[in-house]
């Protein structure tokens, strides 16, 4: 967040003019003095104070001592200070040649009076010349003396470090000269995690808790992981029957680890010729093992199957901090560059505005704070507040990376702009959305020109001109229905968006709602990921469940990191790690979890809504069934664009041709052969009712539904595709052509096409992302269906007519970030509508 919004750029400017540089390991000031500041410095000491000026020569190696003293006896000095005692140099100086020892040559004796501060000057600089800047000053005498070390440069002579000169790039994570050196700056390690390794620890060795291919002991009585196990256990005494979790933590340390003396163990194992075999091994543990197959490995696909055993963990060296120790103990008001970005916004801004700065500080960094100051007030003014400056980019929901590019397009004032924003209100409680449209009015307000894409009525009621686009989708729609003042809309009887607009269509409040058992629940037992505070969550099975909050409340943390890789990793056996929670009760209710979220349906141009639905299975058995493919002997496998037979080899089933640019995007272009058919000609010669299988991927929905009317098992399919809202799509549309909220109504149709255990539990993240009112109202249908069956259904939500649909909800909050992650209402919506702390309730009453 720190960078994308330009704070950090001026944080580290602020930091490299301002800041206050330590030393990372006793925490000392490090300042640059010159020869004046020193004296200046001393003469503050009382009159008749005794001073020895001394130069702290080296902390001699082994040996050189001897010489040292002697080059110094010949320049003229008198006396030196060794280990903390005066010796004359005429004297013989006995000392230890296998030990270091701490020299400092003593340049003069002063007594502090009026008029030294030529001959003290002098001596200061005799003593920086011999040490190349540094000095220590004893003043007083006997046990009450003291001594000051004082540098021309950064540098800690009492432990021997040195920085260079601050500059701004040093304070960057993304320069060697600032980075952590272990992590490179990312802050993050990827290790291989003992959970992921062993995921079920309750199994023991022989049962297979070890999922790693290759130290799976069962995988075969003659294979050399059981023989290495089998060797372990001997040595260090312990079954291989034992399970997992019982087992001693040092031996499950040696395990993961290895031994740090690399003690031999003695190897019987069989070969394939039945020959047995005795030879020492070193067992180096299997994490290490893993570390060096991985590090070894020249295959993609392995390294990805490794990284399947690996989780990320902070940084050893700099606990995630992502710069060097030395950049770090750099402060302005006692806080490091790093203890500022993981503050909340709002926190920063508070900082900044109490921080006390000297008169010469503040006509430097009066600037860079007023630019830090503009930039933290736009994010606040967006509802960004509970957002840390070291938020990682990639963790932000699309609304909040709109909202943080909208705040800093206001940073910059541009004036005679056309900005266009495409659903901005996404993944915004109602509370921050006036934030918001404030904060768009203020862009028209200074000369800009705003096009706005929107569901949400708020945003459209509070614009200025509206344009409706319909009156229905795809190929029933692409017309102008309406343009004009949006009070206007409401009187068009053709625009759909009017009619919800005007309350004449709308989605109504439940007449009853299924009861909560308190028996049958998922509880989850102290979660605490990222903001949530060990609460402890009830969540009950076989209703329709809303969970809800304010953004950044801790819903995403909640539903997505505990409760459904929890699940997947237990129920669907995923390998996965949940985020932190101490138990989940009640999994024995449920069979499996799937996740319906708006990601693609698949990554290339091959996948479409007939291949994931399974639908296109069906049409091939169609026209693997005409009397044509029977006499031409053509099975299913003939009508796929898939494999070799039936398909155009030109562009190997895809229809178009990839011509790569290079440093351009590469350009896609139709098949000359198959002309983007797909198939060769004799494949598109059979037909099933005067249509070829190109004509059929090319029908929409609807059009589909009517043509295969007579087939009951297809028409079910395409009628629940048309159930979802997804009529004008095309059968063998790609499936990057698909909007996300399209790719997720295709996953719930398939869904829905499947035979219902009862036992399900869905997750969704706010689905209504992308829907029209009309589109949420089929969305809610589809969700109490599926919940009419039986299962259980999670959705997190902003959307009011979902919210009041919903049998149960869960609200988060009370506030984002720092000042969230607690529980703060559950029940009916017509109990979280009472609650005074609850600002979903809040919002909630005015559509019950």
């Amino acid at each position: 967040v720190g960078t994308v919004t330009e704070i950090y750029d001026y944080l580290r400017l602020l930091y490299a003019r301002v800041g206050i540089p330590h030393c990372p390991k006793c925490g000392k000031i490090v300042e640059r003095q010159t020869v004046d500041q020193i004296v200046d410095q001393i003469l503050l000491l009382p009159e008749k104070t005794r001073l020895q000026v001394l130069a702290p020569v080296v902390r001699a190696r082994k040996g050189e001592h001897t010489k040292l003293l002697e080059d110094a006896r010949k320049n003229g000095y008198v006396r030196a200070r060794v280990d903390g005692a005066v010796y004359e140099l005429s004297e013989e100086i006995s000392l230890e040649k296998n030990k270091k020892h701490t020299i400092e040559i003593m340049i003069d004796r002063i007594v502090v009076r009026n008029g030294i501060q030529k001959r003290l000057s002098e001596s200061i600089e005799a003593a920086m010349s011999l040490t190349g800047g540094l000095l220590v000053i004893n003043s007083g005498d006997g046990e009450t003396a003291e001594d000051t070390t004082y540098s021309q440069h950064f540098s800690c002579a009492d432990c021997g470090i040195s920085m260079p000169e601050l500059e701004p790039r040093m304070f960057s994570f993304n320069n060697p000269s600032g980075a952590c050196s272990d992590c490179a700056g990312l802050g993050m390690k990827l290790i291989f995690d003992p959970e992921l390794v062993v995921p079920n620890q309750n199994l023991s060795i022989n049962q297979g808790a070890i999922a790693v291919p290759g130290w799976n002991a069962v995988k075969s009585e003659n294979s050399m992981g059981r023989a290495i196990f089998e060797a372990l256990a001997r040595e260090f005494d312990f079954s291989l029957d034992t399970p997992y979790t019982d087992l001693p933590e040092k031996t499950r340390d040696f395990l993961m680890n290895g031994s740090p003396d690399k003690k031999q163990l003695r190897i019987t194992y069989v070969g394939q010729d039945g020959q047995e075999r005795n030879y020492p091994y070193s067992f180096e543990g299997i994490a290490n093992n893993l570390w060096r197959r991985y590090n070894e490995t020249a295959s993609y696909s392995s390294r990805q199957d490794y990284e399947g055993f690996m989780t990320s963990i902070s940084c050893p060296s700099c606990s995630g901090k992502r710069l060097k120790p030395e950049i770090l103990a750099v402060t302005i008001g006692d806080k490091s560059i790093s203890a500022v970005t993981e503050m909340t916004i709002s926190a920063v801004q508070n900082f900044f505005g109490a921080l006390q700065l000297s008169q010469t500080q503040l006509i430097i960094a009066g600037p860079i704070l007023k630019e830090i100051h503009a930039r933290t007030g736009f994010l606040m003014d967006v509802g960004l507040d509970y957002l840390t400056l070291s938020r990682s980019a990639g963790s932000l929901s699309g609304g909040e990376a709109q909202r943080i590019r909208l705040a800093t397009q206001i940073g910059s004032g541009l004036v005679g702009v056309v900005y266009i924003l495409d659903e901005p209100s996404i993944g915004l409680h109602q509370r921050d959305n006036a934030r918001l449209l404030k904060t768009l009015r203020h862009l028209t307000d200074i000369g800009n020109t705003l096009i706005v894409v929107e569901h949400d009525s708020d945003t459209m009621l509070a614009s200025d001109f509206i344009v409706d686009i319909g009156p229905g989708a795809g190929v029933h729609g692409g017309e102008v229905v309406f343009s004009g003042d949006v009070k206007d809309i409401t009187k068009c009887p053709e625009s759909i968006t009017g009619q919800y607009l005007s309350g004449k269509m709308k989605i109504e409040t439940p007449a009853k709602r299924r009861a909560f058992k308190k028996k049958a629940k998922l509880q989850i037992l102290g979660a605490a990921e990222n903001n949530l505070c060990g609460v402890d969550v009830e969540i009950p099975i076989g209703l329709f469940t809303c969970v809800t909050g304010v953004s950044g409340s801790g819903k995403s943390s909640l539903v997505n990191e505990i409760l459904y890789k929890r699940l997947a990793r237990d129920l669907n056996r995923a390998r996965i790690k949940p985020g932190k929670h101490k138990d989940l009760l009640g999994t024995e209710n449920l069979d499996k979890i799937i996740n319906i979220d708006q990601s693609p349906i698949g990554r290339t141009p091959r996948s479409n809504p007939a291949t994931y639905t399974g639908l296109f299975d069906l049409v091939r058995d169609v026209f693997a069934q005409t009397p044509e493919a029977k006499v031409r002997g053509y099975q299913k496998g003939r009508f796929s664009f898939n494999v070799k037979g039936g398909r155009c080899e030109a562009c190997s089933g895809d229809g178009i041709l990839k011509i790569e640019m290079h440093f351009l995007p590469d350009v896609y272009v139709p098949c000359e052969v198959c002309s983007g058919k797909r198939y060769n000609r004799e494949t598109l010669e059979v037909k099933y009712k005067g249509k070829s299988i190109a004509d059929v991927l090319d029908m929409t929905i609807e059009y589909a539904l009517d043509f295969f009317g007579s087939l009951p098992r297809l028409k079910d399919k395409l009628q629940t595709l048309c159930d979802v809202g997804l009529t004008y799509i095309k059968l063998g549309q790609s499936s990057t052509t698909l909007s996300g909220g399209e790719a997720q109504r295709v996953k719930l149709a398939t869904e829905l096409s499947r035979r219902s255990t009862g036992k399900t539990l869905y997750v969704l993240d706010e689905p209504t992302t992308g829907l029209h009112a009309a589109d949420v109202h089929k969305l809610i249908g589809i969700l109490q269906q599926l919940t009419d069956w039986g299962n259980t259904v999670v959705v997190i939500e902003h959307n009011l007519d979902v919210i009041k649909t919903a049998d149960f909800i869960i609200d988060l909050g009370p506030e984002g970030g720092g000042r969230g992650g607690q529980v703060v209402a559950t029940g009916t919506p017509e109990d979280v509508a009472k609650c005074k702390d609850s600002f979903t309730g809040m919002f909630l009453k005015s559509v019950l």
